[in-house]
């Protein structure tokens, strides 16, 4: 608990202006702001501290700080996003901020997922449904109706896909896979948990200001001039290839033609495609949902996918990494086997009761109620997007994803983000935080409530005219 936030119990009767250490029961606590000294149920003992004569600690450690932590160029983008949020709210603190920024979903858990936690959460009270560790890989009915429902026709089993507590998570377990000797290319912009995790694993140079991008990644610039596929044949072999369709954040999404050249260039590169997958539900159209549409993907590709925005998971953590027992490294022992010893040593298996309300989403009703909250962020998207563009500007995404993509040239995105935020009291999300290739653009998403998309509509309607 920070200091700040200490509750103690106290007598009006006594108090101290200086800052002083509380020793309460074994534990010391430092508070730098008017004390009041507790009656006689509790006993403390006041001590000076030298840190505050000084203003510098008097001791450290001799554990030297992870280096590669210290290469990160700033805070992660979407906390960073938050503060600014904070610090208007507390500026204008009766204006209605609108947030379409973060991507985090709004509407409520369906009700025949959210029913089958709660059955779960009661029978764990119970001697006969009480379990414990479960099943490190995942639950099998679970796996089995990943595998059945996206890739029953694909050719991959129950036994290629392992359950997470979401896809984010199993990035950067994919990272301590592949481990510091590798070298990963990203699209550009690009989701950033690739590149920071990247960077904390050891993976890359620091940070070149000059051209915002990180030594030794290699940045895949996918832009409204290449139909936000790279160029391949620019792009020089790396070990990993991240690769995220529907995309984050250009709502983007690859063409089967682009997966076959992605798909064709690994192969000659004997590189390891790590496929996103996390928005494929919104694909509307013959776009492939999963990378192993594409003929031999299963040797040169793994996917990650998430329950998050498909089910209202982003808070109960939830997701899936299908890994082919095709995938081989260059010695031919199988990536699968390697990633389940990762998931033995660092994790001990998701909530048995998230993945009961992932089983659920796999039923008639479950897969309804699912399209049903994809639908109505699909029709969110809509809104921004004759939104922006019938203020004249070039807006890209929101067909096949939660995600639109509305380009500001000659202006810098955090300028924009902040324009928007001070003059209209909407959150956005600056491009640049995606990586140089998104700068002077803005994400923006289409998870909200209705009435505040159509507001937030109103008010960008107003500030733009």
């Amino acid at each position: 608990m920070a200091p700040s936030a200490l509750q103690l119990s106290t007598s009006p009767h006594f108090s101290s202006s200086h800052s002083s250490f509380f020793d309460i029961g074994g534990f010391t606590i430092t508070r730098q702001s008017k004390v009041f000294l507790p009656s006689r149920r509790a006993s403390l003992i006041c001590r000076s501290s030298s840190t505050e004569k000084t203003g510098t600690p008097t001791y450290t450690t001799k554990v030297p700080r992870n280096a590669n932590i210290a290469k990160l160029n700033a805070g992660y983008l979407f906390p960073e996003i938050n503060r600014r949020k904070s610090v208007h709210m507390s500026k204008y603190p009766d204006a209605q901020v609108i947030s379409l920024g973060v991507g985090d979903t709004t509407e409520p858990i369906p009700e025949v997922i959210s029913s089958a936690m709660a059955m779960r959460s009661h029978e764990l009270s119970t001697f006969e449904g009480y379990s414990g560790y479960g099943d490190g890989q995942g639950d099998k009915k679970l796996r089995a109706a990943i595998a059945s429902t996206y890739y029953g026709d694909l050719g991959l089993e129950e036994s290629d896909v392992f359950i997470s507590d979401g896809a984010k998570c199993d990035i950067s377990r994919l990272q301590l896979l592949f481990g510091a000797n590798v070298r990963i290319a990203v699209q550009d912009p690009t989701y950033p948990a690739y590149v920071d995790s990247g960077v904390i694993m050891g993976q890359t140079g620091t940070f070149q200001k000059d051209v915002e991008k990180y030594g030794n990644i290699e940045y895949m610039r996918c832009s409204p001039d290449n139909d936000f596929f790279p160029d391949l044949s620019t792009v020089p072999r790396t070990d990993i290839i991240f690769f995220c369709s529907p995309n984050n954040p250009t709502g983007s999404t690859a063409s089967r033609e682009q997966l076959t050249q992605l798909v064709k260039f690994a192969k000659e590169n004997g590189s390891i495609i790590i496929y996103d997958s996390a928005y494929a539900m919104y694909i509307s159209d013959d776009s492939p949902r999963s990378i192993f549409e594409i003929p031999g993907a299963k040797e040169v590709a793994l996917e990650i996918s998430s329950f998050s925005k498909y089910a209202g998971f982003t808070g109960v953590r939830l997701g899936w990494t299908a890994i082919p027992k095709e995938l081989l490294f260059s010695d031919g022992l199988p990536v699968a086997k390697d990633f389940n010893r990762i998931v033995s040593t660092c994790f001990n298996g998701a909530s048995n009761v998230a993945q009961a309300g992932g089983l659920a989403c796999f039923s008639a009703e479950g897969l309804k109620a699912m399209g049903d909250v994809v639908g109505f962020y699909k029709e969110n998207t809509d809104i921004i997007v004759d939104t922006f563009t019938s203020l004249g500007f070039d807006v890209y995404g929101g067909k096949n994803a939660p995600y639109v993509w509305v380009h500001f040239p000659g202006r810098s995105s955090w300028d924009v983000f902040a324009e928007i935020l001070e003059k209209a009291h909407v959150v956005t999300t600056p491009g640049s935080g995606f990586g140089p290739g998104g700068e002077g653009f803005v994400r923006v998403s289409g998870f909200g409530h209705r009435g505040n998309v159509l507001e937030a509509s109103k008010r960008l309607k107003q500030l733009f005219k």
